[in-house]
Order: C-alpha cells, then sequence, then structure tokens
C-alpha cells in the first residue's frame, strides 16, 4: 500500500498503521478513508495530501 503525505506539513499516512487517534485501522488504505478525515497534524483535507516518494 502506498504512503501518502500532506503537503502542508509533510504528515505522513502510512496504511500499515492507520490513524487510531481518528477510529482508522491498520490496513485501510488512503483510498478507503472517510470523505471528512483530516491530518491529524494540521487539519488539512485528502484534498492535500499526495503520494509519498518513498
Amino acid at each position: 500500500m502506498t504512503r501518502y503525505r500532506c503537503t502542508v506539513c509533510d504528515h505522513h499516512y502510512d496504511p500499515a498503521e492507520g490513524d487510531p487517534a481518528s477510529g482508522v485501522a491498520p490496513g485501510t488504505d488512503f483510498s478507503s478513508l472517510p470523505r471528512e478525515w483530516h491530518c491529524p497534524d494540521c487539519g488539512a483535507t485528502k484534498a492535500d495530501f499526495e503520494p509519498a516518494a518513498d
């Protein structure tokens, strides 16, 4: 699964880890995140994320 990077604050969403603080289970692909999900560090929307180049 592809990691995604927030273009606002550089936070990385890693599908292997999910986002437990937001109720997103490990193994959740970025495309499967709820539309209202936002960056846990800066509050940016999903539209502000891009595939990470790592």
